[in-house]
């Protein structure tokens, strides 16, 4: 046999190129996770202070108070489990090479998703 025109295994394509496991996979979703679940956290810590706005507000300006957080509050907590299943098909995304960019971008998404999130609860209430 001509070495000259042997393939090398080392060098042969193999059948399933682009799905061998990346090492760094967890990369994106670890630091996403990190940067998501404390962003969340702080941000239902400052959404449960919101009706301390209007302790002092009476009549009218209370009752428009009180009925947009009744809204906004349940829109904040569909958006912070929104942001979860986001996060979590991030981790979820099989670990090979050819889903990394599939994975980076839901890991990208997460924290943003977070701040527009708050961003949309403070737009929905009536602020006195």
């Amino acid at each position: 046999m001509n070495p000259t025109t042997a393939p090398d295994p080392a060098t042969a394509p193999t059948p399933d190129s682009g799905t061998d496991r990346h090492p760094r996979a967890f990369v994106a979703p670890l630091v996403s996770t990190l940067l998501t679940l404390p962003m969340a956290a702080v941000a239902f810590f400052f959404v449960g202070l919101a009706p301390m706005a209007c302790d002092s507000c009476g009549g009218a300006v209370s009752d428009r108070f009180d009925d947009s957080y009744k809204l906004a509050f349940p829109v904040f907590g569909f958006g912070l489990v929104v942001v979860l299943v986001v996060l979590l098909s991030a981790w979820a995304l099989p670990w090979r090479r050819g889903n990394a960019a599939a994975r980076v971008w839901p890991a990208v998404i997460a924290p943003a998703a977070v701040v527009f999130d708050f961003i949309v609860f403070h737009g929905l209430v009536d602020w006195p």
